[in-house]
């Protein structure tokens, strides 16, 4: 099998490739490498460019027609930056990924796997959600994934292309052989926070500390990338099984989790039972566009994919720290 993977120079997209490679599907690589780096794709098939030039995207189904699926992991992340850059979010998660969907059914192919998110849930009181659960995106990042969601929905009721709609929960560690792991020097989210706290000796920020879970900070599904990846994989494998051809289920939404919600502050305690050393800490305001949090329940994953994650919190925790030693030797000390 040969797969098109969109944002495939990125944390996600990358681990995905070399989880397709180990289990003998060829990935072709496009990416604009405005997140992405060119390091992630060293021995891949490889086309640096944007998803809506229409004429990049014809000329790499011309030059590898035997792609049968496509893997959409191409989007700007970044809650923060998304209320300070609307604009520019809308432009690139929800623009130009519709022109990238015209251009991949121009060109007949009728699989497309989407990478989405569980921030545009709304939590219950026990922060659970299942695929049926409310939505209520609650940042302009969120919305721009809701909003594709609605029309890959709409797109894919005509039959031209079939879609599943993974809707990852919080993605933490990296390829366990470290062929790639995230790539920005100082991300947002909790963990690579605590990372960076721990090797520059800054205070840990606690944003938001008023939230109703039990302890006052937000609460996560901490899911290891290699378990994301392997889910990604079983979704190609049992694609025509989830979404038969000709049939009138042409659109599906899966949750990927592990069904156990971390607080902040428990996510504090493991990364010290890991690192041997608490993190000092301090208690601030939440940030833009930040929410409660929540975790995922429900059995679709397991049922339709066949699949579970296998790797816990402090795995996660393990392999994001061996990363970061590791990361300046892959792709160098400038971002």
């Amino acid at each position: 099998m040969k797969v098109l993977i969109a944002g495939g120079a990125g944390f996600i997209g990358s681990t995905i490739a070399s989880a397709c490679i180990d289990q003998g599907i060829e990935p072709v690589v496009l990416d604009n490498l405005v997140t992405g780096r060119r390091e992630f794709t060293a021995g891949r098939t490889f086309y640096e460019g944007d998803i809506a030039d229409g004429d990049l995207i014809d000329k790499i189904f011309a030059e590898h027609p035997e792609i049968e699926a496509v893997i959409d992991c191409a989007a700007l992340i970044v809650v923060p930056e998304s209320v300070a850059q609307p604009l520019r979010y809308y432009t690139e998660n929800l623009s130009k990924g519709i022109q990238f969907l015209g251009h991949v059914t121009r060109n007949g192919c009728e699989r497309l796997i989407f990478s989405s998110s569980a921030s545009i849930y709304e939590a219950g009181d026990d922060f659970a959600v299942d695929e049926g659960s409310a939505l209520a995106p609650l940042s302009p990042y969120a919305r721009t994934k809701a909003l594709f969601e609605t029309a890959l929905e709409d797109i894919s009721s005509t039959g031209e292309i079939r879609v599943i709609s993974l809707r990852y929960f919080n993605p933490i560690g990296s390829d366990p052989q470290m062929r790639t792991g995230l790539q920005v020097r100082r991300p947002t989210h909790a963990l690579g926070k605590m990372i960076e706290a721990l090797h520059t000796g800054e205070t840990f920020q606690i944003t938001g500390t008023d939230w109703p879970t039990r302890d006052g900070s937000g609460i996560r599904d901490y899911i290891h990338v290699w378990d994301l990846a392997a889910a990604h994989i079983q979704a190609l494998r049992r694609f025509d099984t989830i979404l038969a051809p000709g049939q009138p289920d042409s659109y599906q939404v899966i949750n990927l989790g592990t069904g156990t919600g971390t607080t902040v502050r428990e996510l504090l305690q493991a990364f010290a039972a890991v690192t041997g050393e608490p993190l000092p800490t301090v208690e601030t305001e939440r940030r833009p566009g930040d929410n409660v949090g929540a975790f995922s329940r429900g059995d679709r994953a397991a049922s339709l994919l066949e699949w579970s994650p296998q790797h816990s919190v402090e795995e996660g925790i393990r392999d994001s720290l061996a990363w970061f030693a590791k990361r300046d030797s892959v792709i160098g000390t400038t971002d």
